[in-house]
């Protein structure tokens, strides 16, 4: 059973029109944002890489690296960047994509962020999802923690 090719990279305005479709269930909304909400952020920091998971040219998923401010919540380390609005189109879910996407990000980052040396983020406790996806994709969990809005957080760490 062949996937397609899943490929990282990084958004730009021609497939606005595809990411506008995008769909989340409203039990996933709460832990994360819809792609095109988190691109146009004015509160974001200018640096901060929009990476699609596109599988034949289709964008399949979405996530920000950012630094800045909101990193320095997770880590001090100032070669870091950190994974925000982790999402994969509901019609597409349960295929492996996010898994693959995740896969690919050691490589992504070090084509695209010369100098960044490692991916941090937060992942709420009750997301037990999401903790299992990303502990099977390379990142560690160190046993830190993060309180934000909507609970506590695992803070997981990838090296690049």
């Amino acid at each position: 059973m062949d996937m397609g090719t899943v490929r990282l990279i990084e958004y730009s305005g021609k497939y606005k029109e595809q990411l506008s479709a995008f769909h989340l269930p409203e039990k996933q909304l709460e832990f994360t944002s819809m792609p095109l909400e988190k691109i146009h952020n004015q509160h974001i920091s200018d640096n901060t890489a929009h990476v699609l998971i596109v599988e034949d040219e289709e964008p399949v998923g979405y996530f920000a690296l950012e630094d800045g401010e909101k990193l320095h919540k997770y880590s001090e380390n100032e070669q870091a960047r950190l994974l925000t609005s982790f999402s994969i189109d509901s019609g597409r879910q349960g295929k492996g994509l996010a898994k693959k996407g995740l896969r690919l990000l050691p490589a992504f980052v070090r084509d695209h962020l010369p100098g960044v040396d490692e991916v941090v983020l937060g992942v709420n406790k009750r997301n037990t999802a999401a903790i299992s996806l990303y502990l099977k994709t390379g990142f560690e969990d160190e046993g830190e923690e993060y309180v934000g809005p909507k609970g506590p957080q695992h803070v997981l760490h990838l090296k690049v």
